[in-house]
């Protein structure tokens, strides 16, 4: 072994050399006995100590404790655009969800006491009801309710369970409402109270942020399809040339695919429930056993302004989460779409953008106005497209009557939802930009009169002259068509009466529209 080590011969320790390659030799003492390899990094003892040991390290250096502000959050929806996610942070933050918590426990108590069967909870006065409806408001429940909550859950590290001990607080300051403390919570397993929570937090987010943001850029869609109805484009099939159309229909038709979406994300019902630790009522059917709770729930759950469901575990299946979630990615992917076709008409020179006096383009390019607007949409745009395809996924999967992994992954309600809306900001503001270039849309159609070979063979076709098809590819394809070209062309087609020539010799690219101007100026009739 040690003449093996000395000479650091080829089939030692490390292998073999290969070719062009050496592998490292181990380094050991000249002089005395080899150490055992397991010793080889072991520090010397300490009663042996080495003059070239190197000093022991310092710890590093604490960072300072920062504050959260958007300069130090972690997430650019808090921190680089917290300006436009601010509107959300009633709903989706952890004091949105401890307030939704508090409404849902406090409508839960009142729901009992309208209850004959529960005689324990007899029907509360005004003032006990106005208390209840009070802590049910932003001003009621405020963050320092929310920061109370926060401070017993470092006793209970329980987050529900800390909620029912600060309303508990409150109640014992109106005397109907300390008689019954231990109803709050009646019954009740943390994910009745959360289902519903979540259940909220989404219906007020979609239908008082989400749904008007994407009102207005379907709007904003409408308005460019009726202002460049009449404005002739070249299409672009493949990225190739082909049969003209008009901007206005081109925006109309992203109008429309986006309409369908936000309709169907409308129309998904807030399912809740509120049947107990494994969706049977086992509780409260133990306490009240001719209380129809079935019948108590089918009743509660609507009064907040969701879809009872009848059939649950101790959780609500999620299947509706992913419902909504999968309508707002398909808006989305059709927003990227139209974020790209825009991004593309800017290059080709069809819109401009408005310059703002103070930009700057590029850091070393004076020139530059670039499409940041639309970039960025489509950036926020995949983001939220990540997150909420993780939803999808993952929340209708719950092992047997209920694990946790859905817990962790509800906390991001509303990530996705923050980065879509961004998105959708980003889109507007492009499109506040854009200034259409008609001098451009023309020079681009008047040097592609190639692509009238598609209306020229038709024609042919209805009079019966053979082989229109081949014979305008024979012309076209490949070669430079000019007007003057393409107009003897037509000349020289035999067998075409002169009518059908001078009518076609009528067509121009920026003509040859079909009806793309009439559908842009009817979309308002699709839009409902």
């Amino acid at each position: 072994m040690n003449s093996t080590l000395r000479s650091g011969s080829q089939t030692g320790l490390m292998g073999r050399e290969t070719a062009g390659r050496r592998q490292p030799h181990l380094a050991v003492a000249r002089n005395g006995p080899c150490r055992p390899l397991a010793t080889l990094a072991a520090p010397p003892p300490a009663s042996a100590p080495s003059h070239n040991a190197p000093k022991a390290a310092s710890p590093p250096a604490q960072p300072p404790k920062l504050e959260l502000s958007e300069l130090t959050a972690v997430s650019p929806l808090d921190g680089r655009y917290g300006r436009l996610s601010a509107p959300l942070r009633t709903i989706f933050s952890e004091y949105g969800l401890i307030r939704y918590r508090v409404l849902v426990e406090c409508r839960w108590l009142q729901q009992l006491s309208r209850i004959p069967a529960v005689t324990e909870v007899p029907p509360f006065s005004t003032e006990a009801n106005k208390l209840l409806d009070q802590l049910c408001t932003l001003e009621g429940c405020s963050t320092e309710v929310a920061a109370r909550v926060k401070q017993i859950e470092k006793t209970t590290n329980h987050d529900v369970k800390a909620v029912e001990y600060v309303l508990k607080e409150h109640f014992r300051s109106n005397p109907e409402l300390a008689a019954v403390l231990e109803f709050t919570h009646f019954a009740c397993t943390s994910e009745d109270i959360n289902n519903l929570s979540h259940a909220l937090m989404l219906k007020d987010a979609v239908q008082n942020h989400v749904l008007p943001t994407m009102d207005k850029v379907v709007s904003e869609l409408g308005r460019l399809a009726k202002d460049f109805a009449d404005v002739p484009m070249l299409s672009r099939t493949h990225g190739q040339t082909a049969s003209p159309t008009t901007m206005g229909k081109e925006m109309a038709v992203f109008a429309y695919r986006l309409q369908r979406q936000r309709d169907q994300l409308a129309a998904v019902p807030y399912l809740g429930k509120m049947a107990g630790a494994v969706g049977n009522y086992n509780a409260h059917m133990s306490a009240y056993p001719e209380v129809d709770w079935q019948a108590v729930a089918q009743e509660f759950v609507p009064s907040l302004g969701l879809e009872f469901n009848p059939y649950v575990t101790q959780i609500e299946p999620h299947d509706y989460i992913a419902e909504l979630y999968s309508a707002i990615i398909r808006f989305n992917n059709i927003l990227i779409d139209f974020d790209r076709d825009v991004w593309g008409y800017i290059s080709l020179g069809y819109f401009r953008q408005r310059t703002i006096a103070g930009e700057v383009g590029s850091s070393t390019m004076p020139h530059k106005v670039n499409p940041i607007d639309f970039e960025n949409s489509e950036g926020n745009l995949g983001l939220a497209n990540a997150l909420m395809d993780h939803l999808i996924n993952k929340l209708p999967i719950s092992r047997w009557q209920r694990d946790l992994t859905d817990s962790t992954v509800l906390r991001n309600l509303g990530v996705g939802i923050g980065h879509a809306l961004l998105a959708y900001a980003s889109t507007l503001k492009g499109i506040s930009k854009l200034q259409i270039d008609t001098a451009r849309l023309a020079a681009d159609l008047d040097n592609s009169w190639e692509v009238l070979a598609e209306p020229i063979q038709t024609v042919m076709r209805r009079y019966g002259v053979p082989e229109p098809y081949e014979k305008l590819k024979a012309f076209t394809r490949g070669q430079r068509v000019t007007q003057e070209s393409m107009m003897a062309f037509v000349d020289g087609i035999e067998g075409l009466p002169e009518p059908a020539k001078e009518q076609l010799k009528k067509l121009t690219p920026a003509n040859y529209i079909g009806n793309a101007a009439e559908q842009a100026a009817n979309l308002h009739h699709h839009l409902g």
